[in-house]
């Protein structure tokens, strides 16, 4: 069974990017790397996050291969970026209700794919 099917499916992946973006909204180091609605990124990572962990594959119907060094390249995202978004993403992972085993395969990959998202000094 994948880990989309353990948590739940769809709604699991909605209610968490939405944790998420709660703490993006005010963050000051994050927020500025954002358009003004916050809607579109929110509805395109967690249609992302589905398609990865064994849901439907409704995001690359629509947006092709994900691609997401090429398409995170036009920001500057240094140490200060990464741990800002890591630090959001784990704890809407942390208070997602996922079982232990599934938090931690979560953070695991959400570690290493804020790590290769860096791209500057800093």
């Amino acid at each position: 069974m994948s880990v989309y099917e353990r948590v739940g499916g769809t709604p699991f992946f909605t209610a968490l990017v939405g944790r998420f973006y709660a703490g993006v909204a005010d963050d000051p180091v994050l927020r500025p790397l954002y358009p003004a609605d916050l809607g579109p990124p929110a509805e395109r990572l967690a249609g992302f996050l589905v398609q990865y962990w064994g849901g439907p594959t409704t995001y690359s119907d629509a947006r092709g291969h994900p691609r997401l060094r090429m398409r995170h390249a036009p920001f500057s995202i240094s140490s200060r970026e990464r741990d800002a978004w890591w630090g959001h993403m784990s704890a809407a992972v942390r208070s997602s209700g996922a079982s232990p085993e599934d938090q931690q395969a979560l953070l695991e990959y959400f570690d290493g794919a804020a790590d290769a998202m860096v791209n500057a000094a800093g």
